[in-house]
């Protein structure tokens, strides 16, 4: 029997089409070939590049060897008719069912790359068709050599990266902002819009990035340019939201309680096989929560031999998950392994962290995610996680919190609750704090006691907001107004605001997220810490199929008694104890905001040097240093204002010297 056409080419590809004709057609292709080689740590394989001359089209590959580890997969990768050539970042998923679809037989291939299947698809049927048949995690550039016209794609919900920009008349492009750094003279200006974003944010989402005219592909989208560099379409070829709406309206009645849960685990369970195909070492990141605990279950099910599963723990208690990780690997008999890190080791990695996310990113958790990616590399190549059954599911317990404001929003008059909001945001959050540690406190959930003072001001600016997608953007700012910090911003339309008319508030809360925080946060989080030690993380929940199983669920198989992800959680009981699982959701965090006040103290305090401030002119240097002096002496817990300020300083010394 012929192996199946599931094969791997997770890597970094970069390349440019200069139409001016000043650069030979050897120097482009050498130029392409150095801006793949700064992304030699996403393949450290193999190396290729490729040029047609006539046109000023160069490519450069970098290559993981993940499947198919022969010469047949190298690239950049010519159709067999000559009429497109491709570099390809990713992982096809239904290789084998995209071949079938075009006629592609065992007989017709050079070996079982997924980048063949997928060029010989594009030549056969085109990109958007191809794009709607492929399932997978991938970016790619495909150059039609007869109509000479660049495609720049990426996956659906953009697990894969893809930037672009303009530089001297052509347009250069890459996996990485770094590899267009190669090109001589590209330095362009910074978008304070961007850098208000990330200060609401903790990142700067697609399509923008931190530099003016520099772009993200968009999840989902592909992208057309001719000959000249000029973009003459953009194209959407699958939306979250037309999706779900699709799936939400499908004919087939919906399956409620055990029945449901039957269906997602047939689904589920064919989905995490498809992921565990590899001709190289593969294993877990494991949690011990609900997410990453049914993945690996499912994998345990699925295998004759013990599962590889890693967890880093922490010294901190409060941020400890590995006794809760090691009880499921034991129930499950993987073989586990786990590195407890020191603050320091945790803090060393900080230093890295500008180049290797390349621009500014300020999500904490970035730290232990690179963390365990290196502690896995050690022993594996290939990585499942756990990331999106939240988004999915409806997990996070803010979806339920916008359902209910939605509530209130629509029912309260405009005055009452703004007035409502403006008391509860003049109590400054330590002062929260304090009240949920001590005896009030008490009274409440334990799990919100936590940093009580900043989940108040968020309430508070949700309060205060105009109607759900504000709300939304409330919640999910760690501030309402960036201009505070960043004045020169004017603000722009989120991408997430897109026309969710119909959903309830926590369905449109589900398809902001993954459209928005999903991408632009947890998947940009996950592909550059696993990518910056030559890790190919795989992420099963995000499958189409799946997709549209989650958007056909009834209400109550989300939700059961204040506890979302009830479908995923009763799959994961018929494989785990609940008592192994079920607590309140920690987050990966790390106790950033006490190590500003203690080691980090010195590090912050150059960085947010007021006399440097006022010279770079980005921030309102006055306002940095009344909330830095704030979290400093402890008076109130402004990390999450700060942290994103603190890694566009890093990123600013480091990446724009």
């Amino acid at each position: 029997m012929a192996p199946a056409i599931k094969a791997s080419d997770v890597c970094g590809f970069a390349g440019i089409l200069d139409p001016t004709g000043v650069r030979s057609a050897s120097a482009l292709e050498t130029l392409a070939g150095m801006m793949a080689d700064r992304l030699a740590h996403r393949g450290p394989d193999d190396r290729g590049t490729w040029c047609d001359q006539r046109s000023g089209l160069a490519l450069g590959h970098r290559r993981l060897s993940v499947v198919d580890l022969s010469e047949a997969g190298h690239q950049p990768m010519l159709s067999t008719d000559g009429t497109w050539a491709i570099a390809y970042n990713g992982e096809l998923y239904n290789a084998d069912a995209v071949a079938s679809e075009v006629g592609l037989g065992a007989g017709d291939r050079r070996g079982h790359s997924d980048t063949e299947v997928f060029v010989e698809a594009i030549s056969r049927m085109g990109v958007e068709r191809t794009l709607e048949a492929a399932v997978g995690m991938f970016s790619f550039a495909a150059w039609d050599l007869d109509r000479r016209e660049l495609w720049l794609g990426r996956d659906r919900f953009g697990e894969k990266p893809l930037y672009h920009g303009r530089h001297d008349g052509a347009l250069v492009f890459g996996s990485e902002l770094k590899a267009l750094h190669v090109v001589p003279g590209f330095r362009p200006a910074i978008d304070h819009e961007s850098v208000a974003d990330l200060v609401r944010l903790g990142c700067v989402p697609a399509p923008w990035t931190v530099y003016e005219g520099v772009s993200k592909v968009r999840p989902g989208h592909v992208e057309r340019f001719d000959a000249t560099g000029r973009r003459i379409a953009e194209t959407c070829y699958w939306s979250p939201a037309d999706s779900a709406r699709e799936a939400a309206e499908s004919v087939p009645p919906q399956a409620r309680g055990e029945e449901a849960v039957d269906e997602l685990a047939e689904v589920l369970a064919g989905v995490v096989g498809s992921r565990m195909v590899a001709d190289v070492p593969l294993g877990a990141l494991l949690s011990g929560g609900i997410d990453s605990s049914t993945v690996v279950a499912l994998m345990a099910a699925r295998s004759a031999d013990p599962i590889r599963t890693f967890t880093v723990g922490f010294s901190e208690a409060a941020y400890d998950e590995s006794p809760h990780a090691r009880a499921v690997a034991s129930h499950l008999g993987t073989e586990h392994h786990e590195l407890v890190v020191s603050p320091s080791d945790a803090r060393d990695v900080i230093p890295s962290l500008p180049t290797m996310y390349d621009e500014p990113f300020a999500d904490s958790s970035q730290i232990p995610t690179f963390l365990v990616s290196r502690l896995a590399v050690q022993h594996v190549t290939v990585a499942l996680s756990g990331d999106g059954g939240d988004e999915l599911f409806g997990g996070y317990d803010r979806y339920r919190h916008l359902e209910r404001l939605r509530s209130i929003l629509d029912r309260c008059p405009v005055p009452v609750r703004r007035a409502v909001g403006r008391s509860l945001a003049s109590v400054p959050v330590g002062t929260w704090d304090r009240i949920g540690t001590g005896p009030v406190g008490r009274i409440g959930p334990r799990g919100a006691r936590r940093r009580l003072g900043h989940r108040v001001h968020k309430v508070a600016r949700v309060l205060r907001a105009d109607g759900p997608s504000e709300a939304y953007r409330s919640m999910m700012g760690s501030v309402n107004d960036p201009s505070t910090f960043v004045p020169s911003a004017v603000g722009r339309r989120d991408v997430a605001d897109v026309d969710l008319g119909g959903w309830s508030g926590f369905e449109q809360a589900m398809l902001m997220d993954t459209l928005g925080y999903l991408p632009d946060d947890l998947l940009t989080k996950v592909d550059r810490a696993s990518m910056a030690v030559s890790l190919e993380a795989r992420v099963p929940l995000l499958d189409p199929d799946l997709f549209d199983l989650a958007w056909r669920l009834h209400p109550e198989d989300r939700v059961r008694d204040g506890q979302g992800k009830w479908v995923l959680r009763r799959l994961l009981h018929r494989h785990v104890p609940a008592e192994l699982v079920e607590r309140p959701k920690m987050g990966f965090g790390i106790p950033v905001g006490n190590w500003l006040r203690g080691p980090l103290c010195g590090w912050a305090d150059d960085l947010l040097s007021p006399t440097v401030l006022a010279e770079q002119g980005f921030f309102a240097a006055g306002e940095v240093e009344r909330a830095w002096q704030a979290h400093r002496s402890g008076e109130d817990d402004l990390v999450f204002q700060l942290w994103p300020i603190l890694m566009f300083q890093a990123w600013l010394a480091e990446v724009r010297p």
